[in-house]
């Protein structure tokens, strides 16, 4: 007797995942004000973030069409250009500008990753809808609509992220944008909750990226585009479902061939809440250094003891930096750093810039400022330990903290205090005092590719909710043409 069996070809329905993430993009109202003040502020730093990256070379030669002078009818405009592209191409455009000084929101847990990422394929899209409906005589879309997906995106990808870990199956957490992307893309296209199961089923189906360009001894610049290619791909795979391309049931279930058994080690998401309005009510800003998150408070408790150590540089025998365990895993680095990205990722380069310039700006992470023969002599006196209660307390629903403490002994025998910072100012706990330092920091970015005037009229109408939620997509957008 044969030891083959025939599998079933009785189609399945759609995996519970996807089919909760559909109802939940279709049909849940998202009553909460904090969230839309959030989204507000979300919106306003991601896009701030985009026009600051436009002043690096390495940044802008990624942008513009595929094909150069290419002309698209009713287009996407990318803020701070004058590029009109397809709403595909757009959205990598976008994504890639707000990713790229790894400046904008962040989510910590299970899974890390920056759910204002999403915003690239939400800003493509409804600008693209919008403009085809105005050359149609149709109504357009409004900024209250891209808040409300941008808010449905962060839930998407952060709930996902939660419990479940995919760094620790060897895949980059862009899979969650194209996810989060993809469900509020199709939706905002018209989609049903059958039509974003099945485009959702496409994602999943889809080979995802690894991490590797992301950790030694591959770090590179892949890490600041990644989440721009994973947000033009869900624009694409709504497109394509919306004109009918059928879905995979059983994508994540099926067993041998789907995205569990495959990729996942054969393990089911687990959740630990239903969707909601969680994720943009807690995200974390950067809102002070652009710095891999997990580093952020390290750099804090670093810039408090500059003024004390500035002069101290050559006495100082070790530095103990105490962490936790995520930060051990994703940024702890020694040895020769090749590029700008990895010396973002990597926490002893960041703590030692801080130490000697009492500052850390995204110039400190080029070439010309990583010569300074300082810095490699302060990393090489760094020591790196967990604190097990920092990586209790990262991973606790009601803390989520992400505390670092920094101490410096000297060569006579003496030392610092130990410095530790347990929650960064973009955290939920710190928020009234991190929104004035946030909008500052808007404020000074769009100050970087906009005449003033421009600038003000568009900070103006962002610090406006009621304004800017009535304000039709392609008309926001146009503000930011320079």
């Amino acid at each position: 007797m044969s030891s083959h069996t025939t599998d079933s070809n009785i189609r399945p329905d759609f995996d519970a995942e996807l089919k909760e993430i559909a109802n939940y993009v279709a049909n849940y109202n998202i009553s909460s004000q904090e969230a839309y003040n959030t989204a507000r502020l979300c919106l306003m730093d991601t896009l701030g973030c985009g026009m600051l990256a436009l002043r690096y070379p390495e940044c802008r030669k990624l942008l513009g069409p595929i094909v150069p002078g290419t002309i698209v009818l009713n287009g996407a405009h990318i803020p701070g250009t004058q590029f009109v592209l397809d709403p595909v191409q757009a959205a990598f455009n976008i994504g890639t500008m707000i990713r790229w000084l790894d400046f904008n929101d962040t989510w910590l847990a299970a899974e890390w990753g920056h759910p204002s990422d999403n915003l690239g394929g939400i800003l493509a899209i409804t600008d693209y809808i919008s403009r085809c409906n105005i050359s149609a005589g149709k109504a357009p879309l409004h900024m209250s609509d891209v808040l409300t997906a941008l808010i449905k995106a962060h839930e998407i990808q952060g709930v996902l992220a939660l419990e479940n870990s995919f760094n620790r199956v060897g895949l980059d957490h862009v899979v969650l944008v194209k996810t989060a992307s993809t469900a509020v893309i199709t939706h905002l296209l018209g989609g049903d909750t059958h039509e974003i199961a099945s485009a959702l089923s496409q994602a999943w189906v889809d080979g995802q990226s690894l991490r590797t360009y992301r950790h030694a001894p591959n770090t590179g610049s892949r890490k600041s585009w990644a989440a721009g290619d994973a947000t033009s791909r869900a624009v694409r795979l709504a497109l394509l479902t919306m004109k009918g391309e059928k879905g995979y049931p059983s994508a994540l279930s099926a067993k041998l061939w789907g995205f569990y058994d495959v990729s996942f080690k054969g393990k089911r998401f687990v959740f630990q809440r239903p969707y909601g309005s969680y994720v943009m009510e807690n995200v974390l800003f950067k809102i002070s250094y652009p710095a891999e998150f997990h580093a952020q408070t390290a750099v804090e408790c670093a810039l408090k003891l500059h003024k004390q150590i500035k002069n101290r540089l050559d006495d100082i025998k070790s530095i103990v930096l105490t962490t936790h365990e995520s930060a051990i895993r994703i940024i702890n680095k020694t040895g020769p750093l090749y590029n700008p990205a990895d010396r973002d990722h990597c926490l002893q380069y960041m703590v030692a810039i801080a130490l000697i310039y009492g500052e850390l700006t995204a110039d400190y992470y080029e070439d010309k400022a990583a010569k300074d023969m300082q810095i490699d002599a302060l990393r090489e006196k760094m020591a790196v330990e967990e604190d097990t209660q920092f990586s209790h307390d990262y991973h606790d629903p009601d803390k989520r903290s992400i505390a670092n403490s920094v101490q410096i002994y000297f060569n006579d025998g003496s030392s610092t205090d130990k410095i530790t910072v347990e929650y960064p100012l973009g955290h939920r706990r710190r928020r009234q005092e991190g929104i004035p330092v946030l909008l500052e920091k808007f404020a000074s970015n769009l100050g970087t590719r906009f005449p003033q005037q421009q600038a003000k009229k568009i900070i103006d109408l962002c610090q406006d909710q009621n304004k800017l939620e009535a304000t039709p997509v392609h008309e926001f957008v146009d503000m930011w043409v320079i």
